[in-house]
């Protein structure tokens, strides 16, 4: 089966590896977003489509039967896209997401709409852990009255003032590791996406354990899809639509 995965995720790159495993054609699609990313096995596309007719076209030149939707849980635009196109070509999709994390009893969230909102909460003279990547780092960056702990998979375009301590590192990350970085930081705050997931979420744990109040940008509605939480609810997913294609 000829199938097409956006990709983006370290769930992406499992799937795909697995399905080239299995004798699919995968064809994986990265955005570009980071500069250096891991490449799953299988074809890979580079860069945008250039809007949902762009991907239509892409769509009907290479004869995709199949496409998932494993991007970030806030690239909500490409999702849009991804629905749009697939529902006007008739073509089934399937979205391959994570659960997102949900605040336990002892958590006292603030929950926020959009990084604005998030960069506004921090009080003055706040030592904030800002975990939402190297893009759209502004707003955190113009609070002057705090201390910003920046961490990312590679380092914003932007200038950065002294206040701003960039950490480049990729998860998995422990909680042994995530409880020393905000003692030895003095961390007060912890800004993060609902990303979802395992890999990340010691931060949130640690948090708990120390004490750092947590801002969490909620994620964006997207728009209705077959939808699964795990690489192999994707595989069986396949598995069936094959077998009904038959």
């Amino acid at each position: 089966m000829r199938i097409l995965i956006f990709g983006g995720t370290g769930e992406a790159i499992d799937l795909a590896n697995a399905l080239v495993r299995q004798g699919h054609e995968v064809t994986t699609s990265l955005a570009g977003v980071t500069r250096k990313p891991r490449l799953p096995n299988g074809h890979v596309h580079r860069g945008g489509f250039g809007g949902v007719d762009g991907l239509k076209d892409y769509i009907g030149r290479n004869d995709f039967q199949l496409m998932i939707d494993a991007t970030h849980a806030f690239a909500a635009n490409m999702s849009h896209h991804i629905v749009e196109a697939c529902e006007q070509l008739n073509k089934s999709h399937l979205r391959l997401t994570r659960q997102p994390w949900r605040a336990g009893p002892e958590d006292e969230w603030q929950h926020v709409e959009d990084l604005a909102q998030a960069a506004e909460r921090l009080p003055e003279g706040a030592s904030a852990l800002v975990t939402i990547g190297r893009q759209h780092v502004e707003p955190f960056v113009l609070r002057d009255d705090c201390t910003i702990v920046l961490r990312a998979i590679e380092h914003p375009e932007m200038v950065l003032p002294p206040r701003v301590t960039v950490m480049l590192e990729r998860p998995p990350f422990s909680l042994e590791g995530e409880m020393a970085l905000m003692q030895q930081h003095k961390i007060t705050h912890l800004v993060t996406k609902n990303a979802g997931g395992d890999q990340t979420v010691a931060k949130l744990e640690a948090a708990r354990q120390l004490g750092v109040d947590v801002i969490m940008i909620e994620r964006p509605a997207l728009p209705t899809a077959p939808e699964v939480f795990s690489v192999d609810g994707a595989l069986k997913f396949v598995a069936d639509h094959s077998a009904s294609a038959a």
